[in-house]
């Protein structure tokens, strides 16, 4: 397929990862499994984080074997999880894994926001179901404990 385009999709799960070739020749898409690789939570000292630099070489693992067997990508997506995230200092740099989502640090957290911030105003700006793993409530902990990424 001369004219076909090639986008590569990861998904990032909390068990495991993929990377989908899709190939659109204009009237067909046609899906091909790349690499599957497992994923889940690290227990460090005290807390749950996603491993982001394995994640990271998994991808790029996947961006190799893609290249080899297919060449030139025309676009690629990611798709995480929707409430954690990684905070990055100056140039991008990338200042510590990012706490999993299953991770207990933000057990009381929501009545601690809402003491703050009424619960009815913080739905008003964000529109999201009440979970204690949310990000909001994800940075508030790191507020609460004094995180030094923060």
């Amino acid at each position: 397929m001369p004219n076909a385009k090639h986008f590569l999709a990861f998904d990032l799960g909390a068990e495991s990862g993929r990377g989908i070739l899709g190939r659109l020749d204009g009237s067909r898409l046609s899906l091909e499994i790349i690499h599957r690789f497992p994923n889940g939570a690290v227990r460090t000292l005290d807390a749950l984080h996603w491993d982001v630099l394995r994640l990271y070489s998994e991808m790029l693992q996947t961006l190799r074997r893609c290249a080899a067997q297919h060449g030139a990508l025309d676009g690629i997506g990611v798709d995480t999880w929707g409430v954690d995230f990684a905070l990055l200092g100056r140039g991008g740099v990338l200042l510590g894994n990012p706490r999993h989502y299953r991770d207990p640090y933000t057990e009381g957290i929501m009545e601690q926001a809402f003491a703050r911030v009424p619960r009815a105003e913080i739905f008003r700006h964000t529109g999201i179901q009440f979970m204690r793993f949310n990000t909001l409530f994800q940075l508030l902990a790191l507020q609460r404990d004094r995180s030094p990424l923060l």
